[in-house]
């Protein structure tokens, strides 16, 4: 049986850099753990570009759209008929919108709920028969991981950028229950919460508007390989939250314990709201929409 790890958002930014890490991994003895490793990504240009530069034979480009059923049931029957265990799962595809909702197009408030919580769900649960083992011989560092990429927007909602703050409240809810699902399977589940990256996303985020980011997210933006590395080592060690970068640390404490009226009037006095409506991958497409046009597969 084929053992494989799945990275999404594969083919730039975070996923990328997860990609890349992955490819690097040994095991005991300096093994090589994984057989296979599928890089998922609805551009097909670019995965096959991002792919060759790493030039790891284990790489399997997976070209799908997360948000077509029919996509996600290809790569269902995919692991059935190969016989396949599932040992790692990076979800790191998602999408973003700046704007107001009365702003945003509705099917632009839709995708990033279909992508970034909806997409992510379905993913894990067709991978977890791959993943499950009912009398695991492993223990909980050596077994298999899940890695769900959240984000600190999720743990207060946030004016401007609702659907993608509430997005990543679900992505943070539901993969901290998951841990306590599988913790008899020796299955770690980690959430990984950065603030902003230095990626294209602020670029595509912002339909161009900005490509680097402004006020004090400038001086707190992380960077996408550290992030990826620190997020693999918190999964190896079976942390189920990781928050990284001290500004987000203090965050997610002053979330907790300040009135979230004061966060929020606060957040919306600094907050910056573009006026065209982008879309955005894994940090791997941007499309200009008008409020009214519908999102087209890339």
């Amino acid at each position: 049986m084929k053992n494989i790890a799945i990275v999404t958002g594969a083919s730039s930014g975070i996923g990328n850099a997860f990609l890349k890490l992955v490819c690097k991994e040994r095991g005991i003895y300096n093994s090589i753990p994984f057989d296979e490793i599928w890089a998922v990504s609805r551009s097909a240009d670019k995965l096959l570009e991002a792919t060759s530069s790493i030039g790891d034979e284990r790489i399997v480009p997976v070209t799908a759209d997360l948000t077509d059923p029919g996509d996600l049931d290809e790569i269902a029957l995919r692991l059935q008929d190969e016989c396949i265990s599932v040992g790692l799962l990076i979800n790191c595809a998602g999408a973003g919108f700046k704007g107001y909702t009365e702003d945003l197009g509705i099917d632009n408030v839709g995708c990033q709920v279909e992508l970034n919580c909806v997409a992510l769900s379905k993913l894990t649960r067709i991978c977890l028969p791959h993943m499950i083992d009912k009398e695991p011989p492993y223990s909980l560092k050596d077994g298999p991981r899940i890695v769900n990429v959240a984000s600190s927007a999720g743990f207060l909602p946030q004016p401007g950028f609702a659907g993608y703050a509430a997005s990543k409240a679900y992505v943070i809810s539901f993969s901290r229950a998951l841990s306590y699902e599988l913790a008899p399977y020796n299955i770690a589940v980690t959430t990984v919460c950065p603030g902003p990256v230095k990626t294209e996303f602020q670029s595509k985020a912002t339909g161009g508007q900005s490509a680097e980011f402004t006020g004090i997210r400038k001086y707190v933006a992380a960077d996408k390989d550290k992030l990826a590395k620190a997020a693999l080592k918190a999964s190896k060690a079976g942390r189920k939250m990781f928050v990284y970068g001290f500004s987000q640390k203090a965050l997610h404490v002053a979330s907790k314990i300040l009135p979230s009226d004061l966060i929020l009037s606060i957040e919306s006095k600094l907050i910056t709201v573009p006026e065209v409506n982008t879309y955005s991958e894994g940090d791997n497409v941007v499309t200009p929409l008008p409020v009214s046009s519908k999102e087209e597969s890339v």
